[in-house]
């Protein structure tokens, strides 16, 4: 993975647990009249060439970059299951967006657009086609754009397309770059924060926004990190809005536990949708507490990494994989809840998790981790580790 944290996910893990703020930088030109306080990814990302000149942009070369960290396993899959069952399924909500500003602006300037912008860099389904292409697989490859949890959603068709037996193998995630569109169209809604955003904080006042880019090479083995369980909802409240009630977060996260075969006292730590926002942070609040009281260790690392959008479910998943992996002595590690520290009364009290704080588990290990979406699009996963 690749997000403000960093570029290598041992790196980014130590930075997370660590619950490192520092990084995030204000930019002007996102947003009309306004500087906002952002996640970047710094760095140089790999050189697409003439090969790949239809799907440049900003949003495929991060997404090289951090397909490039794991090549190795990736062609090692090649050669033992072929080109053709390796799979491709990709989240995004951007795609390439900011490039298609600078084109605008450019064709403003001179009357016409740049040589290098085609249209496949603006598609949503460009990235999946940049993914297949870029590493030379020809399995199934389609991308989803179900906002927030397109990440997450994207590892569940993965494990939908390994159990149905259309691919021995899926590369999946999701990316998302910072662009003007997205700024806007969240300050358009009032869903903005001036201020690093301050998740189920009675001062909680809206989101900080990130880009980032999660993948994973997900195959049917014993052993290892497992993606034990999915749960999808799809409450359809509002366009933008969850449902107050809270009851599309609590059938994802029921419907994860049963797919799983787990009782909600099984899981270790959740990992927070937890966005800042009023309406999204209380909605949250009242279905985890109502499923699992205020004893499980809850924490959003949004404040570590900004809101990543189509690549926050992915993101997210990254970190809890690396919790796991990190599991030493049947304790994990876990990201503390990033706050003010200054409770809503309206809202349910939850066990945030404080610095330094760890968690013993049995046997195995679970873990879940939220993704909601406009629409009502929500989306739970539960990885998993045997203990030790």
């Amino acid at each position: 993975m690749a997000n403000a944290l960093g570029h290598d996910s041992a790196h980014i893990w130590e930075r997370a647990v660590a619950g490192d703020t520092s990084h995030f930088v204000r930019r002007r030109g996102l947003a009309p009249e306004r500087e906002l306080l952002v996640g970047v990814v710094d760095g140089e990302f790999p050189e697409l060439g003439e090969r790949m000149a239809e799907y440049d942009c900003r949003n495929n070369r991060l997404t090289a970059a951090v397909l490039e960290q794991f090549r190795s396993p990736i062609e090692d899959a090649i050669a033992r299951f072929g080109r053709g069952r390796i799979a491709v399924v990709a989240g995004t909500s951007t795609s390439g967006v900011g490039d298609a500003e600078d084109a605008i602006r450019y064709r403003e300037r001179t009357g016409s657009l740049p040589r290098r912008f085609r249209a496949a860099q603006l598609e949503f389904g460009g990235i999946a086609e940049f993914i297949a292409a870029w590493l030379g697989v020809t399995g199934p490859a389609f991308t989803l754009s179900t906002a927030c949890s397109s990440g997450a959603r994207a590892l569940a068709s993965a494990r939908s397309l390994l159990a149905m037996g259309f691919a021995d193998a899926v590369i999946c995630g999701g990316t998302d770059t910072l662009c003007g569109l997205t700024c806007n169209g969240f300050g358009s809604l009032g869903l903005l924060g001036e201020e690093l955003t301050n998740p189920c904080s009675a001062n909680r006042c809206g989101i900080t926004l990130g880009e980032a880019g999660a993948f994973f090479l997900v195959v049917r083995e014993e052993g290892g990190v497992q993606l034990a369980g999915v749960g999808e909802s799809s409450e359809a409240h509002h366009m933008s809005s969850p449902d107050p009630d809270g009851s599309g977060a609590l059938s994802a996260m029921r419907a994860a536990l049963r797919d799983a075969d787990l009782v909600p006292s099984d899981i270790a730590y959740l990992n927070l949708h937890g966005t800042g926002t009023p309406p999204n942070d209380a909605m949250e609040c009242r279905a985890i507490s109502q499923l699992f009281g205020d004893v499980l260790p809850v924490s959003s690392t949004k404040p570590l990494t900004g809101h990543t959008l189509g690549a926050a479910g992915a993101t997210e998943a990254a970190l809890c994989r690396e919790m796991l992996l990190d599991l030493r002595d049947n304790r994990l590690r876990l990201p503390p809840h990033r706050w003010d520290g200054v409770y809503d009364p309206a809202l349910p009290r939850l066990n945030f998790v404080e610095e330094e704080a760890t968690a013993e588990v049995g046997d195995n290990a679970y873990v879940m981790s939220n993704s909601f979406g406009f629409g009502g699009n929500n989306c739970t996963l539960i990885l998993s580790r045997h203990g030790r």
